[in-house]
Protein backbone atom coordinates (compact mmCIF):
# COMPACT_ATOMS: atom_id res chain seq x y z
CA UNK A 1 0.00 0.00 0.00
CA UNK A 2 2.95 2.44 1.02
CA UNK A 3 4.54 1.75 -2.15
CA UNK A 4 1.40 1.97 -4.24
CA UNK A 5 0.93 5.46 -2.51
CA UNK A 6 4.48 5.99 -3.36
CA UNK A 7 4.42 5.27 -6.77
CA UNK A 8 1.32 7.42 -7.20
CA UNK A 9 3.24 10.44 -5.96
CA UNK A 10 5.89 9.92 -8.03
CA UNK A 11 4.05 9.58 -10.92
CA UNK A 12 1.99 12.95 -9.65
CA UNK A 13 5.46 14.87 -9.77
CA UNK A 14 7.42 13.54 -12.67
CA UNK A 15 3.94 14.75 -14.63
CA UNK A 16 4.01 17.91 -12.79
CA UNK A 17 7.54 18.34 -14.11
CA UNK A 18 6.69 17.12 -17.68
CA UNK A 19 3.94 19.76 -17.14
CA UNK A 20 6.39 22.72 -16.29
CA UNK A 21 9.07 21.59 -18.96
CA UNK A 22 6.47 21.69 -21.93
CA UNK A 23 5.20 25.10 -20.42
CA UNK A 24 8.77 26.49 -20.24
CA UNK A 25 8.65 25.98 -24.26
CA UNK A 26 5.54 27.04 -25.03
CA UNK A 27 5.62 30.22 -22.98
CA UNK A 28 9.71 31.22 -24.21
CA UNK A 29 10.27 35.23 -24.31
CA UNK A 30 10.77 36.56 -27.41
CA UNK A 31 14.03 38.29 -28.13
CA UNK A 32 13.99 42.46 -26.92
CA UNK A 33 14.01 44.36 -30.10
CA UNK A 34 16.40 46.21 -28.30
CA UNK A 35 19.11 43.54 -29.45
CA UNK A 36 19.15 45.49 -32.70
CA UNK A 37 19.60 48.60 -31.34
CA UNK A 38 23.54 48.61 -33.60
CA UNK A 39 21.94 46.91 -36.84
CA UNK A 40 21.31 49.27 -40.03
CA UNK A 41 19.50 49.95 -42.00
CA UNK A 42 17.68 52.00 -39.59
CA UNK A 43 13.91 51.06 -40.07
CA UNK A 44 11.73 54.30 -40.60
CA UNK A 45 7.91 52.84 -40.72
CA UNK A 46 6.36 55.60 -42.74
CA UNK A 47 9.71 56.21 -45.05
CA UNK A 48 9.51 52.62 -45.68
CA UNK A 49 6.29 52.20 -47.01
CA UNK A 50 6.06 55.51 -48.34
CA UNK A 51 3.83 55.41 -51.36
CA UNK A 52 3.16 51.66 -52.96
CA UNK A 53 4.69 48.21 -51.72
CA UNK A 54 4.07 44.95 -51.77
CA UNK A 55 4.11 41.34 -50.40
CA UNK A 56 4.58 37.89 -50.69
CA UNK A 57 3.70 35.67 -47.66
CA UNK A 58 3.00 32.02 -46.02
CA UNK A 59 1.52 30.72 -43.12
CA UNK A 60 2.89 27.52 -41.38
CA UNK A 61 1.11 25.43 -38.95
CA UNK A 62 3.48 25.03 -35.61
CA UNK A 63 4.68 21.83 -37.08
CA UNK A 64 5.94 23.74 -40.04
CA UNK A 65 3.50 22.54 -42.33
CA UNK A 66 2.58 25.43 -45.35
CA UNK A 67 -1.56 26.06 -44.69
CA UNK A 68 -1.63 29.06 -46.73
CA UNK A 69 -0.11 31.36 -49.46
CA UNK A 70 -0.50 35.10 -50.02
CA UNK A 71 0.19 37.99 -51.46
CA UNK A 72 -0.51 42.51 -50.61
CA UNK A 73 -0.64 45.22 -51.98
CA UNK A 74 -0.06 48.16 -49.87
CA UNK A 75 -0.50 51.94 -50.28
CA UNK A 76 0.46 54.14 -47.65
CA UNK A 77 -0.56 57.99 -46.91
CA UNK A 78 -0.43 60.50 -43.92
CA UNK A 79 -3.21 62.53 -42.58
CA UNK A 80 -1.42 64.97 -40.08
CA UNK A 81 0.73 62.94 -38.26
CA UNK A 82 -0.97 59.83 -38.83
CA UNK A 83 0.30 56.84 -40.94
CA UNK A 84 -2.34 55.05 -43.03
CA UNK A 85 -1.59 51.49 -44.43
CA UNK A 86 -4.08 49.98 -46.90
CA UNK A 87 -3.85 46.56 -47.21
CA UNK A 88 -5.61 44.20 -49.68
CA UNK A 89 -4.92 40.69 -49.53
CA UNK A 90 -5.26 37.73 -51.56
CA UNK A 91 -5.04 33.88 -50.66
CA UNK A 92 -3.96 30.91 -52.94
CA UNK A 93 -7.78 29.38 -52.19
CA UNK A 94 -9.58 32.75 -53.83
CA UNK A 95 -10.42 34.49 -50.36
CA UNK A 96 -9.52 38.54 -50.74
CA UNK A 97 -9.46 40.58 -47.43
CA UNK A 98 -8.87 44.33 -46.66
CA UNK A 99 -6.89 45.83 -43.49
CA UNK A 100 -6.70 49.92 -43.12
CA UNK A 101 -4.35 50.41 -40.32
CA UNK A 102 -4.09 53.90 -38.77
CA UNK A 103 -0.87 54.44 -37.31
CA UNK A 104 0.52 57.25 -34.71
CA UNK A 105 3.90 57.19 -33.05
CA UNK A 106 5.81 58.81 -30.09
CA UNK A 107 9.15 59.23 -28.86
CA UNK A 108 9.34 57.30 -25.57
CA UNK A 109 12.88 57.66 -23.86
CA UNK A 110 14.57 58.26 -27.13
CA UNK A 111 12.91 55.33 -28.93
CA UNK A 112 10.17 55.65 -31.50
CA UNK A 113 7.07 53.86 -29.96
CA UNK A 114 3.62 52.99 -32.36
CA UNK A 115 -0.15 52.15 -31.67
CA UNK A 116 -2.66 51.05 -34.23
CA UNK A 117 -5.77 50.48 -34.72
CA UNK A 118 -7.71 48.24 -37.71
CA UNK A 119 -11.50 47.12 -38.16
CA UNK A 120 -10.47 43.55 -37.10
CA UNK A 121 -7.85 44.50 -34.17
CA UNK A 122 -9.28 44.00 -30.60
CA UNK A 123 -7.38 46.60 -28.82
CA UNK A 124 -4.59 48.23 -29.87
CA UNK A 125 -1.59 47.16 -32.02
CA UNK A 126 1.74 48.49 -30.11
CA UNK A 127 4.97 48.55 -31.48
CA UNK A 128 9.02 49.96 -31.19
CA UNK A 129 11.93 50.09 -33.64
CA UNK A 130 15.55 49.32 -32.60
CA UNK A 131 17.84 49.48 -35.32
CA UNK A 132 16.58 47.91 -38.51
CA UNK A 133 13.78 46.68 -36.65
CA UNK A 134 10.57 46.77 -35.35
CA UNK A 135 8.26 44.43 -33.36
CA UNK A 136 4.50 45.29 -33.76
CA UNK A 137 2.15 43.09 -31.02
CA UNK A 138 -1.59 43.21 -31.76
CA UNK A 139 -4.94 40.64 -31.01
CA UNK A 140 -6.87 39.75 -34.56
CA UNK A 141 -9.78 37.36 -35.08
CA UNK A 142 -9.00 34.92 -37.31
CA UNK A 143 -10.55 32.11 -39.68
CA UNK A 144 -8.33 29.12 -39.13
CA UNK A 145 -9.15 25.52 -40.42
CA UNK A 146 -13.46 26.78 -40.51
CA UNK A 147 -13.41 28.10 -37.10
CA UNK A 148 -12.81 31.87 -35.74
CA UNK A 149 -10.36 32.23 -33.53
CA UNK A 150 -8.99 35.69 -31.78
CA UNK A 151 -5.08 34.84 -31.61
CA UNK A 152 -2.00 37.06 -30.94
CA UNK A 153 0.47 38.09 -33.22
CA UNK A 154 3.95 39.18 -32.45
CA UNK A 155 5.70 40.92 -35.36
CA UNK A 156 9.22 41.55 -36.27
CA UNK A 157 10.11 43.61 -39.43
CA UNK A 158 13.47 43.13 -40.29
CA UNK A 159 14.47 45.85 -42.72
CA UNK A 160 17.58 44.16 -45.01
CA UNK A 161 17.92 46.89 -47.44
CA UNK A 162 16.19 50.05 -48.41
CA UNK A 163 13.77 48.46 -50.67
CA UNK A 164 13.17 44.56 -48.76
CA UNK A 165 11.92 44.22 -45.61
CA UNK A 166 11.07 40.30 -43.69
CA UNK A 167 8.25 40.41 -41.09
CA UNK A 168 8.32 36.89 -38.99
CA UNK A 169 5.09 36.51 -37.25
CA UNK A 170 4.46 34.23 -34.58
CA UNK A 171 0.76 33.60 -34.30
CA UNK A 172 -0.52 32.19 -30.75
CA UNK A 173 -3.43 31.22 -28.83
CA UNK A 174 -3.43 31.32 -24.59
CA UNK A 175 0.26 32.18 -24.54
CA UNK A 176 0.88 28.70 -27.17
CA UNK A 177 2.60 29.30 -30.40
CA UNK A 178 0.34 27.70 -33.20
CA UNK A 179 1.61 29.23 -35.98
CA UNK A 180 3.77 31.22 -38.14
CA UNK A 181 3.51 33.80 -40.59
CA UNK A 182 7.32 34.98 -43.11
CA UNK A 183 5.99 37.81 -45.66
CA UNK A 184 8.55 39.67 -47.99
CA UNK A 185 7.89 43.55 -48.56
CA UNK A 186 9.06 44.99 -51.68
CA UNK A 187 8.83 48.70 -52.52
CA UNK A 188 10.19 51.02 -54.84
CA UNK A 189 11.71 49.31 -58.32
CA UNK A 190 11.23 46.43 -56.86
CA UNK A 191 7.25 47.22 -56.03
CA UNK A 192 7.13 48.70 -59.33
CA UNK A 193 8.38 45.81 -61.17
CA UNK A 194 5.14 43.54 -59.59
CA UNK A 195 2.82 46.10 -59.89
CA UNK A 196 -0.06 45.83 -60.54
CA UNK A 197 -0.21 42.87 -58.95
CA UNK A 198 -3.41 40.54 -59.47
CA UNK A 199 -5.66 40.34 -56.69
CA UNK A 200 -8.43 38.64 -58.11
CA UNK A 201 -6.77 35.13 -59.68
CA UNK A 202 -4.32 33.33 -57.92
Amino acid sequence: MFLSVFLRRLYICLASLALLVLAGLWFVPREDISAHDTRSPAFDLAKFFDGNSVAYGIFEDRFGNLRRQFRVEIQASQSGDRLILEENFLYDDGEQDRRVWQIDSQIIDGRIHYSGQAADITGKAIGKIAGNAMRWSYDISLILSGIELEVRFDDFIYQMTPDIAINRAYVSKWGMDIGSVTLVFLKDRLAEEKLPIDLKNW
